[in-house]
């Protein structure tokens, strides 16, 4: 495998594990807002959310340091494209889907009162105002899934 393509996923993987265990946990100044995030979500509520989105991702991304440098099994391929691909699609449907298409205005209550302080440049459509963090979350997602394709492909 490619080592660039190989060293440029793990980091896109770090990220991704970064971000899911602590968003919700670290104030990033205007990038986030975690007290609101506490007022819409009950600390063992957020708890339980982090662990099961965090889960997949952490055992990809162990299962990648284990195998860095040396072709990965097939298994951890597919694992990964399952893991980054539902990912990405429950970011299409949770947050653009809505926001270019389809208004949910309970989802963009909610939205409002969890990230409605948090740094956003996008205009608000449909109530949705996507912010500045997850809009990097999102891009790095589809950043991620580009590579594990060119990795895919190599490997075939």
């Amino acid at each position: 495998m490619h080592p660039i393509a190989m060293g440029t996923l793990f980091m896109l993987q770090c990220f991704h594990v970064l971000f899911l265990a602590l968003h919700d946990w670290i104030p990033l100044g205007t990038l986030n807002d975690v007290k609101a995030v506490r007022v819409a979500n009950p600390v063992r509520k957020l708890v339980a959310g982090t662990l099961i989105s965090l889960t997949p991702f952490a055992i990809g991304l162990g299962a990648s340091a284990i195998h860095f440098g040396r072709a990965y099994p097939a298994w951890l391929f597919w694992w990964l494209w399952i893991s980054y691909g539902l990912l990405f699609v429950g970011e299409l449907t949770d947050w653009w889907i809505p926001y270019l298409f389809h208004p949910e205005p309970e989802r963009a209550a909610r939205y409002q009162v969890m990230f409605g302080a948090t740094h956003a440049f996008l205009p608000e459509r449909n109530g949705i105002r996507p912010n500045t963090l997850h809009v990097i979350l999102h891009i790095v997602t589809l950043t991620t899934l580009v590579v594990l394709g060119a990795l895919t492909a190599q490997q075939g």
